[in-house]
């Protein structure tokens, strides 16, 4: 066998770093919405790449943009000007009715540029240690930043000291925020996800997110809403926070906006737009003309193809067939989500569920212990997503049934 082609997957690599619980699985390739792996089996991908591959696997239009663009240049200095950068900005400015963009290439590197923004804000205004309003159950990634704005002790153990400065809060209680922030001079930024992926998939509620906009307008505080696992069109709008009728003051995106290509931005509006001056922040990677190519053809595959009304209509679909096939099954609690990010909620935890799934052809997560959490390309079909219904449903009630036959209060 040539040893250039993947290979069965047996065990753990002893040459990459343990960083993942990774199942024993290989992925060879991609059609749409299904993938194969090394061995040969095909699976129907529910997951999408956790939220990232918007136009599925594979694309036909998609995929020669891309190889046009490595046949140009894949990547230029920010020493220069990037075209392509500004196609990108004035598309994603169109979209969020904002004002400008910052790009990078992760949405952890989106979340600590919007961290910094909301820092430097207060330092304009006199504000010797700024202070930024988050919330439990929270994730904004992995960086020592980022890790301490995020909601969960168990991701956070072991890289303490954590960055001071963040004010904590449950979700979709605005007498709790004003609680908690009352004569506090200090504050200057609320940070949240519209909707909560490694959370367990919470969402904001759309009267919450309008108070919250109400509130920082009247006490001079920055709306930062993390979009990077909900925004491009996942929910069926553009950005999720756009069900409520507001525009926050920075968005942070990645994930879906690439189709696959690492992809981030944060969106700024008038009051967070030029706080940023030459040499307050910067990357390498970021806006590199490959990236921005693939943020440019996905936004225009997307609307080309009508994305987000699929993502509406068969994530509704899924939806409901879900609740129909789980009503009344005990040791089931509820589904939430919009569009297509979909969250299974179980009584109990259910990470088996992972594997099990995948060992009946289809990718999903766990995420939150007992959340099982489906984020599919936005190309998903109808009769893909019935499928989904078909195989995971059976495997809830299997799983289920086999807690309460071993004695496991459900």
């Amino acid at each position: 066998m040539n040893a250039a082609l993947p290979q069965p997957i047996e065990a753990a690599s002893p040459h990459v770093m343990n960083t993942y619980g990774r199942l024993p699985i290989a992925l060879s390739h991609g059609q749409g919405c299904r993938v194969w792996d090394v061995n040969g089996k095909s699976y129907l991908d529910a997951l999408g790449g956790i939220a990232v591959n918007t136009l599925g696997h594979n694309h036909p239009r998609l995929v020669p943009a891309l190889q046009e663009q490595i046949g140009k240049i894949i990547h230029a200095s920010n020493y220069y000007h990037v075209p392509l950068q500004e196609t990108l900005a004035a598309k994603l400015v169109e979209l969020s009715g904002l004002e400008n963009v910052f790009f990078c290439s992760t949405g952890l590197e989106a979340n600590e540029a919007a961290l910094k923004l909301a820092r430097k804000f207060g330092h304009d205004k006199g504000i010797d240690k700024p202070e930024i309003v988050v919330y439990d159950k929270a994730f904004h990634g992995r960086s020592i930043a980022t890790l301490s704005a995020t909601g969960n002790a168990r991701v956070q153990a072991g890289f303490g000291p954590l960055v001071e400065g963040f004010i904590r809060v449950p979700l979709n209680d605005i007498a709790a925020l004003r609680g908690a922030t009352e004569s506090n001079a200090n504050v200057v930024a609320v940070f949240v996800e519209a909707i909560q992926g490694e959370g367990g998939v919470n969402p904001l509620d759309d009267d919450y997110l309008r108070a919250l906009r109400r509130l920082c307008d009247e006490r001079d505080w920055l709306l930062m809403i993390d979009e990077v696992q909900c925004g491009m069109g996942r929910t069926g709008k553009w950005f999720a926070h756009q069900w409520s009728g507001i525009k926050p003051d920075v968005m942070p995106l990645a994930k879906g906006l690439g189709s696959g290509v690492p992809v981030g931005a944060v969106v700024a509006g008038p009051r967070a737009a030029h706080i940023f001056k030459p040499g307050n922040h910067g990357t390498t990677f970021g806006g590199n003309p490959l990236a921005m190519r693939a943020g440019v053809e996905t936004i225009r595959i997307m609307e080309e193809d009508g994305l987000l009304a699929n993502a509406a209509s068969v994530g509704a679909h899924l939806q409901a067939a879900l609740a129909r096939e789980l009503a009344g099954v005990e040791g089931f609690k509820e589904i939430r989500g919009r569009g297509l990010m979909i969250g299974i909620e179980l009584t109990i935890p259910c990470g088996e569920l992972l594997k099990t799934a995948a060992d009946h052809g289809l990718l999903l997560s766990v995420t939150a212990d007992s959340v099982i959490r489906m984020v599919p390309s936005l190309i998903l079909t109808v009769a893909e997503a019935d499928e989904i219904v078909a195989i995971v449903c059976p495997l809830i009630l299997a799983f289920l049934k086999r807690q309460a036959a071993a004695g496991l209060a459900l």
